[in-house]
């Protein structure tokens, strides 16, 4: 049976080596050195090489096919045998380069590839690692593109769509596969990637998959309506002018009409917050991302009802604004002008992100840019509620 070295003098030189086949592959073809060595450590060298070290020598060094020349003819047994097993990292660096190539082209499949979004998406993932680890873990990606590949979808529950997609109804609950997709959710609708459940809730449902129906909610302000209980409930809550919070649950459990002529709809709840309790036009608030309970509970307005949208002016605040303006034939900008965004500026918080076009106003977004500062919609506080008391109540 080989006899591995195990006296005094090899720990440090076996560990030297050790590193060097770990690092190139188990190649002979370099030395390792060790510093500072002591009686037994130059005696060992000395007994490798034959060549004499005089005490004291701050460093000694032993070529590593010496060293397994010697082991095979002291103990029968090679090198990489001594310092027992190692890893093999320029195989393991050559096969991650194998997977992570093999991954990118799997993306190349997905009906999403070549779109810039998706191109930003895979750059991402290639520049801060997750690529890298992805492939470490063995995520299966082929999973994360059939889910894109399905999207969007049309107000979907989440476990309905991921057994569709996925055969699992919990595959999409948690987890790195779900964290991978909401990533690529928030490029794909430029958000931000989501930090909590709100905002996981919130890009799910711009991609039609509904998370949980009573976490989708949707703020109103002095929207009557006819249509079973929930019609009771808005209308009994606009007369005394009372704020209401609606799931999503509850507007699909019996057919509802907004019978208005108009609908204003804002981002903060500061704003519904500040007009409660006063007799003002309908407004919806939609807390951020609009949620699908907000376009459902749009999606019973009479026909011709006019919608007043608004949003923060930052740059996610007008693509959301760009985005209902395409959505809804009867949305009208409601105070998000160049004009408007140029009276309400002063100190605030810089904009982030990339900038965004505004059809409806092209000025607004070349304004904000030179301006590189985001308005929120508190400090429009003051016209957007005489806007609303201005206009014609329920």
């Amino acid at each position: 049976m080989p006899d591995v070295p195990a006296g005094p003098g090899w720990g440090r030189l076996l560990a030297a080596a050790r590193r060097s086949l770990e690092r190139t592959g188990g190649s002979l073809a370099g030395s390792v050195s060790l510093s500072a060595p002591d009686e037994a450590e130059r005696h060992v060298v000395i007994g490798v090489t034959g060549v004499h070290r005089p005490a004291g020598v701050a460093r000694v060094s032993v070529r590593l096919a010496e060293l397994d020349a010697y082991l095979r003819d002291a103990h029968g047994l090679d090198l990489a045998s001594a310092v027992g097993p190692f890893r093999d990292r320029p195989g393991e660096r050559a096969a991650l380069s194998v997977a992570r190539g093999t991954v990118l082209a799997q993306a190349t499949s997905s009906r999403h590839a070549g779109q810039p979004w998706f191109d930003r998406w895979l750059d991402t993932l290639r520049r801060d690692g997750t690529l890298t680890r992805i492939t470490r873990s063995g995520l299966p990606f082929p999973q994360v593109l059939a889910v894109l590949d399905a999207l969007p979808a049309a107000t979907e529950p989440m476990p309905v769509f991921a057994e569709r997609v996925l055969g699992d109804t919990k595959a999409l609950a948690d987890g790195p596969l779900r964290g991978l997709i909401q990533r690529a959710l928030a490029a794909w609708h430029e958000v931000p990637a989501p930090t909590g459940a709100e905002q996981e809730r919130a890009v799910w449902e711009l991609a039609g998959v509904v998370p949980d129906d009573l976490a989708s909610q949707v703020l109103v302000l002095n929207l009557p309506a006819s249509g079973g209980l929930l019609g009771d409930w808005l209308s009994s809550a606009a007369a005394a002018h009372v704020p209401l919070r609606v799931t999503l649950h509850q507007l699909r459990l019996a057919p509802l009409v907004l019978d208005v002529p108009e609908i204003f709809v804002c981002e903060n709840p500061a704003v519904l917050r500040a007009a409660a309790g006063t007799a003002t036009a309908p407004l919806i608030c939609t807390e951020g991302v609009p949620s699908t309970a907000v376009h459902t509970l749009l999606s019973h307005r009479r026909p011709g009802t006019v919608i007043h949208w608004r949003n923060d002016f930052d740059w996610t605040g007008v693509r959301l604004t760009a985005a209902a303006l395409t959505r809804y034939p009867s949305v009208f900008p409601w105070r998000m002008s160049s004009t408007d965004y140029a009276a309400a500026d002063g100190p605030g918080i810089p904009l982030t992100g990339t900038p965004a076009p505004t059809a409806w106003d092209p000025a607004l977004s070349r304004l904000m840019a030179g301006t590189g500062r985001a308005v929120m919609e508190e400090r429009l506080l003051d016209i957007l509620l005489s806007d609303l008391r201005d206009s014609p109540g329920p």
